[in-house]
């Protein structure tokens, strides 16, 4: 890329800027992943730049065309939206779909799976609708599209595995205890095959994932030195399943509406390579804290100072990036060549 990172560590880099103008900078071809949460259509203005429902999709169709463009033909788009109201009324809208619509048949990619991501610890809202007159539930899941560019982008379901129930651990110690193999009145052939062990379940599209972080230290440097921490981030474990899911050791992430980095932070962690692309530059100095974990105060308010002065390309040689719960992922390391993406000597991990 010809701009300069704000910052940038081993495996990725952080830029600030107008994320179009930055897509336009990548090769095509060249990106594996992009996993992101734009700002939702919401009826009231956020700090983050959340755009009105109405424009919302004209709005967001040039990020796909250019996404669409720098994807591997083996790579995939995951985009996070969150759901929303109609102005004024308890009707909810359609913009999500609309999204999926407008993607699929305008710019031509496939919807591989819809996925839902279910936050349990979500507060109610809207509070006219759900808190006051008490019409409508909470709304505690958003949308989650995995788009993809062929029909047949790289995935591999065995690297997200879910832990096996306590009454399936007991039918794969003794199936013969459990069922007895034969062809169900629903058309299923339940075989001898049923009770072997996977090594876990095959998950499903909901993902029941609370967003509930506090300890991490991206908000325990916040909270000690007042700064203000991004108002909508996702939890590492979200981008954290797909990232395992759909690529290998050595592959590109890319998030386009970076924040606060969790998916640069998450891709680092699993031993990816990525790219944050991230318009407010406050928002994305701060998160160089997410790297900082085992830096002192001190050296930590001196990269701050550094970045909010406008200081570009600022090296963090050791991060210490680990999810917590940590839990190993089974993926084959494939390194691809990506010099026209990365600085010199970011090459390996």
């Amino acid at each position: 890329m010809q701009s300069k990172p704000l910052y940038h560590t081993a495996g990725g880099q952080a830029y600030v800027g107008d994320s179009l103008e930055l897509l336009a900078e990548l090769p095509d071809a060249s990106i594996d992943l992009v996993m992101t949460s734009p700002p939702f259509a919401l009826r009231r203005q956020k700090t983050y730049g959340n755009v009105e429902e109405t424009e919302y999709v004209q709005w967001i169709r040039p990020f796909g065309q250019e996404v669409f463009r720098v994807l591997k033909e083996s790579g995939s788009f995951v985009l996070d939206l969150g759901g929303a109201y109609r102005s004024g009324m308890p009707s909810r809208s359609l913009y999500n779909f609309r999204v999926l619509l407008v993607f699929c048949d305008e710019i031509g990619f496939h919807l591989a799976e819809d996925f839902y991501w279910f936050n349990p610890a979500k507060l109610p809202s809207p509070i006219e609708w759900v808190n006051k007159r008490k019409i409508r539930v909470k709304d505690s899941v958003n949308t989650v599209w995995w788009f993809s560019k062929t029909n047949s982008p790289k995935a591999d379901v065995r690297k997200v595995l879910a832990p096996y129930s306590d009454r399936m651990k007991k039918l794969v110690k003794n199936p013969g205890s459990f069922y007895t193999p034969k062809k169900r009145p629903s058309g299923h052939d339940i075989s001898t095959g049923f009770g072997k062990d996977n090594g876990g379940a095959i998950p499903s599209n909901l993902l029941s994932i609370p967003n509930t972080d506090s300890n991490s230290s991206y908000l325990r440097i916040c909270k000690e030195l007042k700064l203000e921490r991004h108002p909508a981030r996702f939890p590492s474990e979200l981008p954290a399943f797909f990232i395992k899911m759909l690529t290998d050791e050595g592959d590109v992430v890319l998030d386009i509406f970076g924040g606060s980095n969790t998916t640069g932070f998450t891709a680092e962690a699993l031993k990816r390579k990525w790219l944050t692309f991230e318009m407010n530059q406050e928002y994305l100095a701060i998160s160089v804290l997410r790297f900082l974990e085992h830096h002192g105060v001190e050296t930590v308010k001196s990269i701050l100072r550094e970045l909010n002065d406008g200081h570009t390309n600022f090296f963090i040689s050791e991060t210490g990036c680990t999810l917590r719960p940590e839990k190993e992922t089974k993926s084959k390391s494939n390194p691809l060549e990506q010099k026209a993406l990365f600085l010199p000597g970011m090459d390996s991990m």
